[in-house]
């Protein structure tokens, strides 16, 4: 039984390595090749753990190959136009100019009821307010909007409203962040005031972060305070 754990531990951290070095996204978001090996490695790496009768290795190398297959093929996709629009095909426009485009619809296999729910999950429940609709790579569906049904902006109205830019936390569960103080040029003594205000200690605070205004937010256990 302890062989068993064993072979199992050693297997599922192999599986969790190679897919981080594969890239970190989300199944939905694999390309067909990067997919096919994902599977593999999975089945690859479930037999030797429920069969100890076959060598470890047996399992870990194929693991190790498809790896270098997939890092091989994500480099030539990366590098080359042809090799990409081999692996990965060409986006194909479902909706040009609001007009259904039937021939792709068939060629693609993707029924008018695909479609409809696809442009409903993009919150586009009228077809009728669509420009363009693009069935991607990865099997999602981008959709463009008509001009006069797109969201309104600033732009629209000539505003130009200040850059929130990215929060930078400088506490996360209780634990100092130095590198991050010094990418917001805050000292320890300026955070450990402005903590007191609140009556917290850094080790009393689940989560604070800074943005560009200089806005500090805290958060202490169930409750929030900027």
């Amino acid at each position: 039984m302890l062989i068993v754990v064993l072979r199992t531990v050693i297997l599922y951290a192999l599986v969790v390595f190679v897919l981080r070095v594969l890239g970190k996204r989300q199944i939905g978001q694999l390309q067909p090749f990067e997919l096919v090996v994902v599977i593999m490695i999975s089945e690859l790496a479930a037999v030797p753990s429920e069969n100890i009768g076959i060598p470890l290795i047996s399992g870990i190398i194929p693991i190790l190959v498809l790896l270098f297959a997939g890092m091989t093929l994500s480099y030539l996709s990366l590098k080359n136009e042809k090799a990409r629009e081999i692996l990965c095909g060409r986006p194909t426009v479902l909706v040009e100019k609001g007009k259904i485009v039937e021939y792709a619809l068939q060629q693609t296999r993707y029924n008018l009821n695909d479609l409809l729910e696809q442009l409903r999950l993009k919150n586009v429940p009228n077809i009728a307010d669509v420009e363009y609709a693009i069935l991607e790579t990865n099997g999602e569906v981008s959709v463009i909007p008509k001009t006069e049904k797109r969201p309104v902006v600033p732009e629209d109205f000539h505003l130009s409203p200040k850059n929130e830019g990215l929060p930078i936390p400088l506490i996360m569960d209780g634990k100092l962040h130095p590198e991050n103080m010094r990418k917001a040029k805050v000292d320890l003594a300026w955070l450990q005031g402005e903590l007191q205000k609140q009556n917290l200690a850094v080790e009393d605070v689940f989560l604070a972060s800074i943005d560009e205004t200089g806005s500090l937010f805290v958060q202490e256990g169930g409750r929030v305070v900027h």
